[in-house]
């Protein structure tokens, strides 16, 4: 990790250029007779490592600053685009809806949000602390303004946490403690000792083994033995990105071999190819690819163009002075330095052997003792890079939290290895003094969703709702959860007891969890047979895979749409019950009973392990409509082609119509018939989107940011202004925010929405 020479590549006077030229090559050639195997590999010798003295005089060896000032440069400018974007600015008000009752979801239980004027006031904060150090302009006030309201508001909401936002708040963190400022900054303008001086190694080393860890860690969370048999994302291989692939193999070996194969070997490489000089062009091109598909796969705000912006620091710390030199030279005084004149700097340490060269050119002193301070940053880059490691393997700590993954989420760079999906959730309520029954709409009085699979935001939210019902009449309430999941393609399963009253139940960080219900793994081989059944189905059939605990009973109701619906089980002894009709019958492996529609229906497990069965169903009121559709379609090519001589009725005569034409839906008496233009119209418009050219997809991107950025700094202003002057009338006010929400002219419906990280499946 050791620069290269600071004066390859950069602008010399002409007067100079040849005697510079030769003095370089000179240098090079005695670095390149003195230099062992180790070094020109790794940057460093085997005496560094040789004592605690030698250690401390590597980590705080002279750097170039310019790669570390052109990062901080760009994370800056990232963090300042996420605060409208990730962080929620553009939609503050909806997401604290100050004075309304709601549910959160803090990492501490004391901690609480501001009031909604004084949380546009910490956006703010944090905005102007990244803009400042995107400028490098007082930078330690603009790190510390950063990163104080970044971890208040990471904190604030756990329903938010993910990988890629602690990854912010620890680089934030880290730049804190850096110099990047010494770089194409502003307090280089106004603090010359400062300007293009040397950084210490470690400044380079802390966010490398960053980056390294993040890639390493995530490929080996990717061992995993559902992610390498394919179960954890296979529903990606569907995504467009991937129809190249699939014109050379079947979707199934596009999800196991690219998808799964695929991001498992870059993570587990990617951190080590990005290290060495032969391989390091290699990887900036994998992993460029991978990080730019993952912006189109997934919404995950900057998190891709963060990535992007770290590769360049595994390169040598001079290449900005290389790349820049190469632009016209009026262009200068705008552009980052390109001088190879770097100054000294106090928070490096000098070997006493540095060249005469640079001791006419930069007055550096021969030596530089070591100092506390060069000890301190060594001792946090040591402790730190431990720290990082020990944190995804910690969850013998916070026992808590597994439930189902590996403890907290947000510090396990476990990126992608589950995918769920949730066939039912019922909560019941029950008043502790009269004893009445109920039951709440799931989700009610919160806006996330995340509190199904996680047991300490569940226990919250319990607790939350104890609080809040006896508002309506209901004291002392027990709430009851029954939540079925599905995680990597396994059967729906339970994941919490639904016979413990949560609100009162225990919960400690430190604890297993008791009532959480253990993942069936057992059941794992299924998956196998799950796909030659599903494959074996018709279009109309779908199919629900079910697995239960002995002594549990799951009760259902089959909607009236499905018409045709059956019970086969698999595995265990279960006895169906017909509530309306009070009616039970035993099914033994291989058996199936037809279930009414219109109607609950009880299945109780009551063999000795686990049972497993499957509802097998048809939409029969989709599959009508679709028929439908076919005809009409059918009907409406006959029209355009001039072959149907036969007079419409009334009802279709819409149909001679162009898809487009919203009238003819409006005009359209038949609801089916109106039903079908409206989607006929919707598939135009996501195939005119997705065919649109890349000039009319940047405008349709600009246009969006733009107003979603827009209405952020608008709300903050109206925000602002209350704090300073109070409250405006009413009407004003209201004014004042439809101004700031007005969208753009003739706004689409999203039809092409990206895919979602869960798949949300209705109840039976």
């Amino acid at each position: 990790m050791e620069p290269r020479d600071a004066a390859a590549g950069a602008f010399v006077s002409s007067d100079g250029e040849e005697k510079a030229s030769k003095k370089r090559s000179a240098a090079k050639c005695v670095k390149a007779e003195t230099k062992s195997k180790m070094e020109k590999i790794l940057g460093f010798k085997k005496e560094d490592l040789s004592s605690w003295h030698n250690l401390v005089a590597l980590l705080n060896r002279p750097t170039d600053p310019a790669s570390l000032g052109i990062f901080r440069c760009l994370f800056g400018l990232l963090m300042a685009i996420d605060v409208t974007q990730e962080r929620g600015l553009s939609h503050l008000d909806y997401k604290y809806l100050d004075g309304t009752p709601v549910c959160r979801f803090p990492l501490f239980n004391s901690l609480e949000p501001l009031p909604l004027d004084w949380m546009y006031l910490v956006y703010l904060v944090m905005f102007i602390g990244a803009i400042g150090i995107m400028l490098g302009c007082f930078y330690r006030l603009s790190c510390l303004m950063f990163i104080s309201t970044y971890w208040y508001i990471f904190f604030l909401d756990k329903t938010a946490w993910n990988n890629h936002s602690y990854l912010y708040g620890l680089i934030g963190f880290q730049l804190t403690l850096m110099n990047s400022n010494r770089y194409w900054s502003v307090d280089g303008l106004r603090r010359p000792s400062i300007r293009n001086a040397h950084v210490p190694l470690w400044n380079y080393t802390v966010l490398r083994m960053q980056i390294f860890i993040v890639y390493f860690i995530a490929g080996v969370k990717k061992l995993d033995a559902d992610w390498v048999e394919g179960y954890s994302m296979s529903y990606l291989a569907h995504h467009w990105l991937f129809d190249p692939f699939k014109a050379i193999l079947p979707v199934e070996l596009v999800s196991l071999l690219v998808v799964h194969g695929g991001g498992l070997a870059l993570d587990l490489t990617a951190g080590y190819l990005l290290f060495f000089d032969a391989t390091r062009p290699i990887a900036i091109f994998f992993v460029s690819y991978f990080h730019g598909m993952n912006s189109q796969l997934f919404s995950i705000g900057m998190f891709s163009y963060t990535m992007l912006a770290t590769s360049p620091l595994f390169c040598y710390p001079d290449w900005p002075r290389r790349f820049f030199s190469r632009f016209p030279s009026f262009l200068s005084p705008v552009l980052p330095f390109t001088s190879s004149e770097i100054q000294p700097s106090t928070s490096c340490v000098y070997p006493q052997n540095h060249s005469t060269e640079h001791q006419e050119t930069q007055n550096v002193p021969k030596s530089s003792k070591l100092r506390f301070k060069h000890k301190l940053g060594a001792i946090f880059t040591i402790l730190y890079i431990v720290e990082q490691f020990f944190m995804p393997y910690s969850h013998f700590i916070t026992k808590g939290y597994n439930n189902w993954t590996n403890g907290l989420y947000g510090y396990s760079w476990d990126m992608m290895v589950h995918s769920r999906s949730h066939q039912h959730v019922k909560i019941t309520y029950k008043d502790g003094k009269t004893g009445e029954v109920g039951y709440l709409n799931p989700g009610v009085f919160t806006q996330s969703r995340r509190w199904k699979d996680h047991g300490d935001m569940l226990k919250q939210y319990a607790t939350c709702l104890g609080h809040l019902l006896p508002r309506y009449n209901i004291s002392d309430p027990e709430i009851y959860f029954d939540i079925w999941v599905s995680i990597n393609e396994r059967f729906q399963q339970r994941i919490f007891d639904p016979r413990v009253d949560i609100v009162k139940a225990e919960w400690s960080p430190f604890k297993p969890n008791p009532w959480l219900m253990p993942l069936l793994v057992d059941l794992s081989p299924w998956r196998t047979k799950f796909q030659e059944i599903e494959g074996s189905l018709d279009n109309q059939t779908e199919i629900v895979f079910i697995a239960d605990f002995p002594g549990l009973h799951l009760e259902n109701f089959v909607s009236e749409d499905l018409g045709n619906t059956s019970v086969h089980v698999l595995q265990g002894r279960v006895n169906v019950e017909i509530v309306a009709g009070k009616k039970n019958y035993t099914l033994q492996p291989g058996e199936q009973i037809k279930v009414p529609a219109g109607a609950y229906h009880k299945v109780f497990t009551v063999s000795e392990g686990p049972s497993c069965y499957m509802y097998v169903y048809v939409n029969t009121t989709e599959a009508a409509l679709q028929q439908n559709f076919t005809k009409l379609l059918e009907l409406q090519e006959r029209i355009r082609n001039g072959t149907e001589t036969e007079p419409l009725p009334p009802e279709l005569q819409p149909l001679m119509v162009a898809d487009d034409d919203e009238k003819a839906e409006v005009n359209a008496t038949d609801p089916v018939v109106q039903l079908f233009l409206k989607r006929q119209r919707r598939m135009k418009e996501v195939k005119k989107r997705r065919e649109a050219g890349a000039l009319e997809r940047l405008e349709r991107f600009t246009v969006k940011k733009y107003f979603t950025v827009r209405r952020g700094f608008l709300m903050t202003a109206i925000a602002m202004r209350n704090l300073l002057v109070g409250l405006p009338p009413l009407d004003q006010l209201r004014r004042e925010v439809e101004f700031a929400n007005m969208k753009e002219p003739q706004t689409e419906s999203n039809q092409d929405e990206p895919l979602k990280d869960e798949v949300v499946h209705g109840e039976l």
